[in-house]
């Protein structure tokens, strides 16, 4: 059958066949995400192990050498790197692309499980997780008040920013950038401990089991049964003051007899500066498969409302890179435009008949448009890779 002399033959089937393939390809490209990259799953698993106050040469010999010898048996492994540095060790396992990812973090997590035992036994549980390319932030944003310090203001962030932008639909993180955390800070006093014939051992054991609230089984009340639960909680630092602490000769003795308590901040291990001014910052980080553009558009739209609520909190826009993701996007496409142009005016210089110069001019944007409803149907979305 000879498809051209066909469509020849009858053309309005042909051009019905196009005009619908050309409306379906408008509605999808509109309807494709538009992302700066396409979400890459690369076999990669990172595992992060911490020891507090140990040293580098501690996290290698005793940490370090020993995840990288249990993963070095783990079968498609192509590449181990390993970053040491106080009290932290990060192993990244780079397996072959054939491999599933999710094979790879199974292997991985497998290969970690099998050495637990031997690392030391303070070592917190190791992180394992996969390289994902949608974790980069995509907006950063400062928070600043005239009415509250850097703790209200962080406490703000955590609670109040936090809540409404994971509402926000494609927003995967939010992430603090600066501030403070809240620390309840409990002091000894060295004479007052040994006037009293008390150590630190025995303050330290009572502190570690406050803030109890675990389930106690199930017992029997009034013919019925009833779950029980242990509670040993304080609700303020005025309370942990007032706390009895039962030395080991048999005496008890009030917490504030030995120790200073205070309600405080803990020591700064990072700060965020706008124009050389502490101010406390928020990160956004969208989910895989969202766009960035969609994701800035309800970030504002929230940051608008929560702006009406709390009038006296400035929110401003340290670092955006959406914007220059649109700018691409805008650009690529005229790009692609002033190209079919350019294609057209060759073809009319070199033959001269309006023809066939027409004919190229409409088999351009009609062997295109067609292919995005394609691109859409198999979860592609516009981003540098597609539009090249």
């Amino acid at each position: 059958m000879n498809v051209s002399a066909w469509s020849i033959r009858k053309p309005i089937p042909s051009l019905l066949l196009f005009i619908m393939l050309t409306l379906v390809g408008l509605m999808s490209f509109r309807a494709m995400k538009i992302q700066q990259f396409p979400d890459i799953d690369l076999p990669t698993v990172t595992v992060t192990a911490s020891l507090p106050g140990a040293a580098p040469a501690q996290m290698e010999t005793e940490v370090a050498r020993k995840i990288e010898n249990s993963l070095a048996s783990v079968q498609g492994l192509k590449h181990l790197y390993t970053k040491v540095q106080d009290g932290t060790a990060i192993v990244t396992a780079e397996f072959r692309l054939e491999k599933p990812t999710q094979e790879a973090l199974d292997d991985v997590r497998d290969a970690v499980q099998r050495i637990r035992s031997d690392l030391p036994a303070d070592l917190r549980d190791p992180v394992i997780t996969k390289m994902d390319f949608a974790g980069m932030p995509v907006l950063t944003y400062t928070v600043s008040s005239t009415r509250m310090d850097d703790e209200a203001l962080s406490w703000f962030v955590d609670n109040q920013v936090s809540k409404t932008m994971l509402a926000v639909r494609g927003v995967g993180a939010v992430g603090r950038v600066g501030g403070v955390q809240r620390e309840v800070r409990v002091e000894i006093d060295p004479a007052r401990l040994f006037a009293l014939n008390a150590t630190a051992a025995d303050i330290s054991r009572q502190l570690r089991q406050i803030q109890q609230d675990a389930s106690g089984g199930r017992t029997d009340l009034g013919g019925a049964e009833q779950s029980v639960r242990t509670l040993a909680t304080v609700q303020s630092a005025q309370a942990l003051a007032a706390l009895e602490i039962t030395l080991s000769d048999g005496r008890r003795i009030r917490l504030d007899q030995v120790a200073d308590v205070s309600d405080t901040v803990a020591e700064r291990r990072s700060t965020a500066l706008l124009n050389g001014k502490p101010v406390v910052g928020f990160e956004i980080t969208r989910s895989r498969g969202a766009s960035e553009v969609d994701v800035a558009k309800g970030v504002r739209e929230a940051l608008e409302k929560l702006k009406a609520e709390h009038p006296d909190v400035t929110i401003t826009e340290a670092f955006n890179f959406v914007d220059p993701l649109i700018e691409n996007y805008e650009g690529s496409l005229t790009l692609m435009v002033e190209g079919a142009i350019l294609a057209v005016i060759v073809v009319w210089f070199f033959l001269r008949e309006w023809r066939a110069t027409f004919v190229s001019a409409v088999a351009l944007p009609l062997s295109i448009i067609p292919t995005f409803a394609v691109m859409h149907l198999m979860g592609f979305t516009v981003n540098v890779v597609t539009l090249l």
